[in-house]
């Protein structure tokens, strides 16, 4: 029983899948978890407490009074009791409450409360998941550092198809063993990481770039920083940005900026991912002043960046390891492999724009990853902290020392 001991309180809101709190419940209690249910007074609409009660051997919390027998639940016991509070489902609209403080419930009121770990597992509609408010409370209770199961993709209540259906309560359960069993692999170890778009100067106000998010660099921080690495993160403008205060921001604009940045710190570093999307090219002359629109086109003479990955692969020493990325639009492999010995690699990530869910600006990524050793494995689209965890556990497996 991979949870004896573990007490965990698991809340319940309004959604249609309430129903899969029982599937949960029983899970937990299977791997020895102690359990206590609170309720939302809406998710008494989908499932009554004595089946959680049942399920769970203990009474459920629903409001602060019981009128019949007087008790009063208090919050703050109920807080500081659980080494996890667990919310699945969370609805959008207990979402919007965790972000602002709202405390109008019991559910609400603990959560304020608690001083253990919060993880909380979203479902809703695909139109209202995307919705951006909902993605700002998500990211919002993540930089609070809560810990976000992503909804699953698949048919949904209304019809519609795509992301939005709460985490199968089996996978949950994986999240909530994997808490618990964390570990602190990478602590002691100094990690770059290279994240986010690059801006090449054509004027004042004028630039070249692409369109990296840098979620996934900011996945892979927040990944390396709770395994206890020391993480400095080469970012790029208006990249994303992890939620670990611990890490190390160093901000840059140009790919120029970004080798000195990396350059300064390649030496001291026992593992370098480079997740950057780095202009390739640069213009030749940067304008003083804003161009004028003069003539029917214009010409823009442009000059080869220095190749970071390369250069400080050069440089590498046998007791680093460096990571690599490669997106791709055609003979993908090819192109992964060749840069993974060109580039003095231990392993590279694949992304594909051929696969629906990855690339550029999603939440979710769907990876091929290459070693020096020839080893090779695929992942389905996963949400890109998810990516991050099979990138880590990869690095993990190379022969190097870590």
């Amino acid at each position: 029983m991979l949870l004896k001991g573990k007490k965990i309180l698991l809340g319940v809101t309004g959604s249609i899948a309430a129903y899969k709190s029982a599937i949960l419940t029983r899970l937990l209690i299977k791997e020895g978890a102690e359990v206590q249910v609170i309720m939302s007074t809406s998710a008494l609409d989908f499932i009554t407490p004595l089946t959680l009660a049942t399920l769970s051997k203990s009474a459920v919390h629903h409001q602060f009074h019981d009128p019949k027998s007087g008790v009063w639940t208090n919050h703050v016991d109920l807080g500081l009791w659980a080494d996890l509070f667990l919310v699945a489902p969370i609805s959008a609209n207990t979402l919007g409450k965790f972000a602002n403080g709202i405390c109008d419930n019991l559910l609400t009121a603990t959560y304020l409360s608690a001083r253990c770990p919060v993880m909380v597992a979203p479902a809703m509609d695909l139109d209202m998941y995307q919705h951006p408010s909902v993605r700002e409370n998500l990211n919002k209770i993540k930089a609070f550092g809560n810990i976000i199961l992503e909804a699953e993709t698949g048919e949904l209540a209304s019809g519609l198809s795509g992301q939005g259906r709460l985490m199968e309560p089996e996978h949950i359960l994986e999240y909530v063993i994997s808490h618990f069993s964390k570990t602190e692999d990478f602590k002691g170890k100094k990690v770059l990481i290279t994240s986010g778009p690059t801006q090449e100067a054509i004027d004042p106000v004028r630039f070249i770039s692409n369109h990296s998010s840098g979620k996934m660099g900011a996945s892979l921080a927040d990944s390396f920083a709770e395994e206890g690495a020391d993480v400095y993160l080469v970012l790029g403008p208006g990249a994303v940005k992890p939620v670990d205060p611990k890490i190390k921001i160093i901000k840059v604009k140009s790919a120029e900026d970004m080798f000195q940045a990396c350059d300064n710190l390649h030496k001291q570093m026992d593992i370098c991912v480079f997740a950057a999307a780095v202009a390739d090219y640069a213009p030749k002359h940067v304008a003083s002043e804003k161009i004028k629109k003069e003539g029917d086109g214009m010409t823009i003479e442009l000059t080869k960046n220095i190749d970071i990955a390369y250069t400080l692969g050069k440089q590498k020493s046998p007791f680093q390891i460096h990571v690599g990325f490669a997106l791709e639009t055609e003979n993908e492999e090819f192109h992964a492999k060749t840069k993974l010995q060109k580039k003095n690699f231990d392993l590279i990530v694949l992304n594909s724009m051929r696969d629906a869910g990855a690339g550029f600006q999603h939440d979710t990524n769907k990876v091929r990853i290459f070693t020096e050793e020839g080893k090779s494995l695929e992942s389905e689209v996963l949400p890109k902290n998810e990516i991050a965890k099979i990138i880590l556990k990869e690095i993990k497996n190379l022969p190097v020392k870590i």
